[in-house]
């Protein structure tokens, strides 16, 4: 009789905990959204869809490819990144885009000014850091975007025309998330707070 007393509140606590465990990555998610700062970046897709998942559009940034000669903290006789984090610095411009201007392996070394923000991703082995005109590419979490179904088609083929962008949120430790598809001024996809 005491043992199965015992079973159920195990799985009680442990239904507490994996809900505490999902409410917690879901309040980061939505504290990022809501305080972060907001950053809009060009795009340009790359696939429209998935059978399994429905549409979506993998997004390609001019954060995609970073150059070598861009990170300021290569060690000398560097021949390729580890498996590392990276931070790099962006900029508005006066289109309202931001473009990167500098950035470190790890973390970045100053605070941002107001008109910049830092983006934090990570970049897997292998990356040649030796030739002249390399780049690396990070992944930053934010390469892919859901669309409703039936809506993928479309908005690649108005990508090919005219610009798009994204509006990401970053976390003070430059984590990213996706706050909002746009197209010109217009808001076409807003991710929900939760």
């Amino acid at each position: 009789m005491m043992t199965g007393k015992r079973l159920v509140i195990s799985a009680l606590v442990l239904a507490l905990v994996q809900i505490g465990f999902l409410s917690w990555i879901i309040a980061g998610r939505a504290a990022i959204l809501r305080h972060g700062k907001e950053v809009l970046l060009k795009i340009e897709p790359v696939d429209p869809r998935d059978l399994l998942r429905g549409d979506y559009i993998i997004l390609s940034y001019d954060i995609s490819r970073i150059p070598v000669k861009m990170i300021a903290n290569i060690p000398a006789g560097k021949l390729s990144s580890d498996d590392t984090s990276i931070a790099v610095r962006l900029k508005k411009g006066v289109d309202g885009y931001w473009t990167p201007t500098t950035a470190w392996f790890g973390k970045a070394p100053t605070q941002a000014a107001a008109d910049e923000a830092d983006i934090s991703g990570h970049v897997a082995a292998g990356w040649d850091l030796r030739e002249e005109g390399a780049s690396i590419a990070p992944d930053y979490g934010i390469e892919r975007f859901y669309l409703p179904e039936g809506e993928g088609m479309a908005i690649q083929n108005d990508m090919r025309v005219r610009p798009f962008g994204i509006k990401l949120v970053l976390a003070s430790d430059g984590t990213a998330q996706i706050k909002a598809l746009v197209d010109g001024d217009k808001t076409l996809f807003e991710e929900p707070l939760y």
